[in-house]
């Protein structure tokens, strides 16, 4: 009885979603499924190097010094409420460029928010062990007690800590929202700010412009920032995603050194063209499109 009760609002919810999808689909693209062309060694990431890789959506795999971190780990074939065996929900167009097993055992997973492209529980259920340290966002930490992590650290924004492994978390607030449905109103979002032996990064998670990453840059460098540029079409979707041009201002506002774009060409969010958000982007920076420093799924950019 209890099993039923839980499927109910779930189905219901799918159902729902699933008729307004099919309603918006004629204006969606239709992008052709591809695999990525690039592909990392990881073998050439050791302890004395800083690297990170993109595997697709807002999943980066960091390898810093030793330490393997994982953001919003997405490797499925297809995102939304799973029913058992079937999922229901939006389908990838472009497959992670690495596969669980070649990533291999990470030291922490960093979670933005639960929304299903970027909290995803069939890749977590992979990924999670005893020893992996997972931070989330407020609220979302009754999402993770089935996984045997010994540490689950849900942070609230303005909140910092350093975990055993030395690396030093600070949570940054975001534009977004949280809700993985629509009962969970108490869930948040997060961007962060990492440190690990020197060398800095952002994270900046979901969002849409805001001026929450002005000046982090002015006491201590960032070397590389982490910011979404796609889902902004129509324009309502900007209340919760930027667009490449607010992307690149909230970048220029941080004082980061190089950009690393995400959260584009995975999952058809949203109007625009996929591979539109880029093109916008190299646009915006003009004569500093150098500080971009991948476009495509499985680029590795090493400090």
């Amino acid at each position: 009885m209890r099993l039923r009760n839980l499927l109910v609002p779930s189905a219901v919810l799918a159902s729902v979603g699933t008729f307004f999808y099919t309603r918006l689909k004629r204006r969606l693209p239709r992008p052709t499924y591809k695999v990525p062309t690039a592909k990392p060694d990881l073998a050439t990431f050791d302890e004395t190097t800083v690297s990170a890789t993109w595997v697709g959506h807002s999943t980066v795999l960091i390898h810093w010094y030793g330490l393997k971190i994982l953001t919003d780990p997405v490797f499925s074939k297809r995102i939304g409420v799973h029913l058992g065996p079937v999922t229901i929900g939006m389908k990838r167009h472009t497959a992670p460029a690495l596969s669980i097993d070649e990533v291999g055992p990470v030291d922490v997973i960093l979670l933005s928010h639960a929304h299903m492209d970027h909290f995803d529980h069939k890749s977590l259920k992979r990924l999670i062990t005893r020893d992996t340290v997972v931070v989330s966002a407020p609220g979302t930490s009754k999402l993770l007690r089935k996984y045997p992590s010994l540490q689950t650290l849900e942070m609230h924004p303005h909140d910092k800590l350093t975990l055993a492994n030395g690396l030093h978390v600070q949570a940054i607030p975001v534009a977004h929202w949280g809700n993985r449905f629509p009962w969970d109103k108490h869930m948040g979002y997060n961007g962060y700010v990492l440190k690990y032996k020197g060398v800095r990064m952002l994270f900046a998670g979901d969002t849409a412009y805001t001026e929450s990453f002005n000046g982090l840059a002015s006491k201590e460098p960032i070397d590389l920032a982490f910011f979404p540029i796609g889902a902004y079409q129509p324009d309502s979707f900007q209340e919760a995603h930027c667009t490449p041009e607010q992307a690149w201002t909230m970048f220029k506002q941080s004082g980061a050194k190089r950009f690393f774009p995400m959260h584009w060409d995975t999952f058809v969010l949203s109007y625009e063209p996929v591979e539109e958000p880029y093109a916008r982007l190299v646009a915006a920076a003009k004569l500093e499109r150098d500080q971009i420093v991948i476009k495509a799924h499985g680029e590795s950019i090493t400090l």
